[in-house]
């Protein structure tokens, strides 16, 4: 990544880690506690937390009813976080004032690429 090159975008994954580990630390709460309450181990709650497992909507869900969470609430949680995060899209125009198409940036996420 160059120099002026912006900071990549988070994964919801990270987001939603993140997201997780402070509901916990605002009950003050351990991960083993959260974890028998949502029915994983405390090794996969750790790594939800950090960012490292993309967890199915039932996990989430349980995990988030655990810490007193609908998994909608987590959702908008989430998706505020991120939008929070975003980066200002720049709008161009023509001569003519007219808005100009503008093709989306690629998305830098380090050495790793995503398959369909």
């Amino acid at each position: 990544m160059a120099a002026n090159d912006p900071p990549p975008e988070p994964l919801w994954r990270e987001v939603t880690g993140r997201v997780l580990r402070r509901h916990r630390h605002d009950r003050d709460e351990r991960l083993v506690e959260t974890a028998q309450r949502a029915g994983v181990s405390t090794q996969y709650l750790s790594e939800l937390e950090r960012g490292r497992k993309d967890a199915s909507s039932e996990v989430l869900a349980a995990v988030a009813g655990a810490l007193g969470l609908t998994l909608v609430d987590l959702v908008r949680e989430v998706a505020v976080e991120l939008v929070r995060q975003a980066r200002p899209v720049p709008v161009l125009r023509s001569v003519s004032g007219a808005p100009v198409a503008v093709p989306a940036a690629p998305i830098r996420r380090g050495p790793y690429a995503l398959a369909a």
